[in-house]
């Protein structure tokens, strides 16, 4: 800047002034590298969620538009069927997804499993326009491998994020407060918006969908927390199938915890009543009940299903969901001092 006269007017400067030389940065890292390929490859994938509320004006027949939330959801097939969280458009009347060719759809709600946070929209747009994500496991995710997380946080669309796998198998509530077990902790920045949208394993594989964060301030703390893809890739078939997921049932009631610590009886759920003619009396278990004498007779605890261990009613309706009405499974029951093996052939709930 030029020197200034008492009265704050501007003196022209006789030092020429240049625009800088461009210094040549040479080439990206691999690591830029990499960050940049599984960006292009997976946005196209990558969508907006905005949820609506309708509401009619006081004094008015007038309908308005109210938006209830936004989030990030992605697409799963080329049919148009959108993953995203069960959070993102609750309470909505209508949902609109925008692509990322910018253009905007009205959404068809599928499905939803609130229990695990997940819903499938389904959309009508051009084969084109819906290239699926890929999909890829969470089985074998380790501790400290990169992730990314692309999303839509605060309405800023198509934003990536990159981090590590923090921890695993962490368990946190849905919204209906079900535990939501096997968990990915992440430490990619996930901010309000990024709800629904993918995280992703250095090949660009679907590894987990982003469900919640960690902070008492809403923003990104370094905590965050994903579905994992395998648990994913159980629901949503069925949700596309049935519109829900479909529980089987064993036709019994179970008692609360307390009672096998009151009655020091091991980890487990104690039936305390059966169903007639449900899936559990036909195969012979027994409840427990009470004598007229008061004394309380022994009936069947059930302590895992087809060797997968059941330590609480919760336990037990996660084993129960990996599989179908008509499906026989192998419980492992206890009685007194007595285990075995009852075969069970699960009921639909209809």
């Amino acid at each position: 800047m030029g020197r200034q006269s008492q009265d704050q007017t501007p003196v022209a400067s006789t030092v020429v002034a240049e625009a800088r030389a461009i210094v040549a940065r040479g080439d990206l890292s691999a690591g830029e590298q990499a960050n940049i390929e599984v960006f292009q490859r997976v946005s196209p994938s990558v969508v907006n969620i905005a949820s609506v509320e309708h509401l009619s004006g006081l004094f008015s027949r007038r309908v308005m538009e109210v938006p209830r939330g936004t989030g990030t959801g992605f697409i799963w097939d080329a049919n148009g069927h959108v993953v995203t969280n069960f959070h993102v458009i609750q309470g909505g009347t209508s949902v609109r997804v925008t692509l990322a060719d910018q253009t905007t759809h009205p959404a068809e709600v599928i499905g939803v499993f609130p229990d695990r946070d997940l819903a499938v929209l389904r959309i009508d747009a051009s084969a084109a326009q819906l290239p699926p994500i890929m999909v890829g496991t969470s089985s074998d995710l380790r501790v400290g491998q990169s992730v990314y997380a692309i999303g839509n946080p605060f309405g800023l669309d198509q934003t990536l994020t990159t981090g590590i796998v923090s921890a695993l198998d962490r368990e946190i509530d849905s919204i209906t407060r079900r535990p939501i077990r096997g968990v990915i902790q992440t430490d990619a920045a996930i901010n309000p918006g990024n709800s629904g949208g993918p995280l992703l394993d250095s090949a660009g594989r679907l590894i987990g969908v982003n469900t919640a964060i960690y902070s008492p301030s809403g923003a990104n703390a370094g905590i965050g927390f994903a579905i994992p893809v395998d648990e994913v890739n159980r629901v949503v078939p069925r949700l596309i199938r049935d519109g829900r997921l479909v529980r089987p049932t064993l036709g019994i009631s179970g008692a609360p915890p307390d009672l096998n610590q009151a009655l020091g009886l091991p980890p487990g759920v104690a039936i305390v009543a059966l169903e007639p003619g449900g899936a559990a009396e036909r195969a012979g278990l027994q409840a427990f009940r009470r004598e007229r004498s008061g004394a309380i007779v022994a009936g069947d605890i059930i302590t895992a299903i087809d060797d997968q261990p059941v330590t609480s009613f919760d336990t037990l309706l996660d084993q129960l969901e990996r599989h179908q009405p008509g499906d026989t499974v192998a419980l492992t029951v206890r009685r007194a001092e007595r285990e075995r093996k009852v075969e069970v052939r699960l009921g639909s709930p209809e």
